[in-house]
């Protein structure tokens, strides 16, 4: 088994506490589903707007991340599975696409 970190990249737009709702349990069952066949290492969380970016030789410290709302990262999580293919295979499941959200599927390198 092998490590994959999920990156989900997308704002959800302004819902009501019903479309929020409906949200919400569409990740939850989602993210049960992957827990009951044992593919969640980590479930990862939600992030906070806004942050900090440090950058450069000089270790500049600006406000940020600021990005596209698209391309802004709202979470991870930590996936376990066979290969790349069918970690994305897992990924297609999740509901960021309903808002034209993203999942970045990345291996994590053993060290």
């Amino acid at each position: 088994m092998s490590d994959f970190l999920f990156i989900y990249r997308g704002v959800e737009p302004n819902r009501t506490p019903e479309q929020m709702q409906q949200s919400m349990q569409a990740w939850t069952s989602w993210i049960k589903g992957l827990a009951e066949k044992g593919h969640i290492k980590d479930m990862g969380n939600p992030l906070e707007d806004g942050g900090k970016v440090v950058k450069g030789k000089s270790k500049n410290v600006t406000d940020g991340p600021y990005a596209e709302a698209k391309d802004l990262v709202g979470g991870y999580s930590l996936i376990q599975t066979k290969d790349l293919g069918h970690a994305v295979e897992l990924s297609m499941g999740c509901p960021i696409f309903e808002i034209g959200g993203s999942v970045e599927v990345r291996p994590i390198r053993k060290m």
